[in-house]
C-alpha cells in the first residue's frame, strides 16, 4: 500500500489504542490528482518546483472527488467536483483537453451536468 504513493507527498493518521499503533495513509487531493497523471516516479528531496504536465479524464476527477467528498466543505459532488478542478488548476494538468478553469465556469454555468450518483 505505501509503495503505490513513493514519490508523493501524503498525510499519514497515525491511531494508537491499547500501546498498539495503526498507520492509515489520508492522500491529498493533489495527491490523487497526481497519482491519476501517471507520471513516473521521481525524488521529491533532491528536484524542486516540479511542473506536472499532462491529461485526466473527468472521469478521474469525479472518482477523485468522490474520495475527497467527506474532507470537502461542499455541500453536494458538484462543488467538490469545483474544488478538485481548482487542484487540477495548481498542479498544472489539463481535463479532457481543456483548461481547468473553462469546466468550473461551466459546471457554474450548468453547462455540464454531473452525475449525482
Amino acid at each position: 500500500m505505501a509503495k503505490d504513493w513513493k514519490g508523493l507527498r501524503v498525510t499519514v493518521k497515525l491511531t494508537v489504542q491499547n500501546c498498539q499503533a495503526k498507520v492509515s495513509i489520508v492522500p491529498s487531493a493533489a495527491a490523487l490528482v497526481i497519482k491519476a497523471l501517471k507520471e513516473p516516479k521521481c525524488d521529491c528531496k533532491k528536484t524542486k518546483n516540479i511542473k506536472h504536465f499532462g491529461n485526466i479524464s473527468i472521469d478521474n476527477i469525479i472518482e477523485i472527488a468522490r474520495v475527497m467528498q467527506p474532507r470537502s466543505l461542499a455541500k453536494d459532488l458538484s462543488g467538490t467536483i469545483k474544488e478538485i478542478l481548482g487542484t487540477c488548476v495548481l498542479v498544472g494538468c489539463t481535463v479532457d483537453g481543456k483548461d481547468p478553469k473553462e469546466l468550473q465556469q461551466e459546471i457554474g454555468d450548468e453547462d455540464v451536468e454531473v452525475l449525482t450518483e
